[in-house]
């Protein structure tokens, strides 16, 4: 079922005084766009996962909450469930997959999560069934979850009240619930708005299952862009993205590399590999030449990695 506008309005109410209202500057750099920058790395958690956490653990009974949560994640929305589970007090159990950068685990673990690393088809399982052996708790899904996309949806707000001119924006396409939630706004307030996902080369499913019209799997290579990317996009999250989305703009590891270093020199923010996914797509001119926010996902990155990508 689609979010609408009062979806994400309350869940603007709900989320105020956990996440933050994050800066949109533009990027002093040479492009084919005039590139601004929306800066979730700068959330309590150093990424947008916040948002969505916040807003779909408000609405939880509490009841529902107190024998603990569970989700499945990465990293970021890792943080962000253990992060508003710490603030209510409640347990929180996170499924990471075993290639999970360890700057992330170890950050969920200073918010009092308890990570499980398990295989990467143990660890997609889990987004499939909800569950985990052995876990008993409320499950919170990453992406396919009208209460998370709501709250990822206010980006959108703030967006169009400090940019309301803008041309395009691009998403970095994890689950697709970052990327359809902002859309979702968008397409309602300002339908004349490009949407773009953005995509890395090694693991770019939803351009292939837009290519053929439907999900599609492809080859999965672990990178240093470890916050989106996957082998495959859920059907449900594949056709709001099919009604949402404009395309998806795949860039090289090269090319977010080069941004990632770009973002730090001018802007001088630290940026994970999927936010510069999005600045790269951004400033490649392929979303169009007029004001192109780059939506910066996170920005949670081991430092040692950071300094090897960026020369530093």
């Amino acid at each position: 079922m689609p979010i609408t506008l009062e979806d994400v309005r309350e869940a603007r109410r709900n989320i105020a005084g956990t996440a933050l209202r994050t800066p949109l500057v533009p990027m002093p750099a040479e492009a084919k766009a005039a590139v601004w920058l929306k800066l979730e790395n700068l959330q309590p958690i150093g990424a947008f996962k916040i948002r969505g956490a916040a807003n779909v653990m408000a609405k939880t009974p509490r009841e529902k909450l107190a024998r603990g949560v569970l989700t499945a994640s990465a990293g970021n929305m890792a943080q962000g469930v253990a992060f508003c589970a710490r603030r209510i007090g409640v347990p929180a159990t996170i499924v990471a997959p075993d290639t999970a950068p360890a700057t992330k685990i170890r950050a969920v673990e200073r918010l009092g999560g308890r990570v499980i690393l398990a295989p990467f088809a143990d660890w997609w399982r889990t987004f499939e069934t909800r569950s985990y052996p052995g876990v008993d708790a409320t499950f919170i899904h990453a992406f396919d979850d009208p209460d998370v996309m709501a709250g990822n949806g206010t980006i959108a707000l703030e967006l169009l009240e400090d940019l309301p001119d803008l041309d395009a924006v691009v998403i970095p396409w994890g689950g697709g619930g970052l990327a359809c939630g902002i859309a979702e706004v968008l397409r309602q307030l300002a339908p004349r708005v490009k949407i773009y996902a953005a995509e890395v080369e090694t693991a770019a499913p939803l351009a292939a299952s837009l290519a053929a019209g439907e999900p599609q799997t492809v080859n999965y290579q672990p990178s240093f862009v470890d916050g989106i990317g996957s082998k495959m996009v859920f059907r449900n999250m594949f056709e709001q993205g099919q009604r949402l989305l404009d395309g998806s703009l795949v860039v090289t590891l090269a090319e977010a590399a080069s941004a990632m270093k770009l973002a730090a020199e001018r802007n001088r923010v630290i940026v994970e590999g999927a936010s510069a996914c999005a600045i790269a797509a951004a400033m490649s001119g392929r979303a169009g030449t007029g004001k192109v926010v780059a939506i910066v996902s996170g920005g949670n990155i081991d430092l040692e990695k950071f300094s090897q990508l960026t020369g530093s």
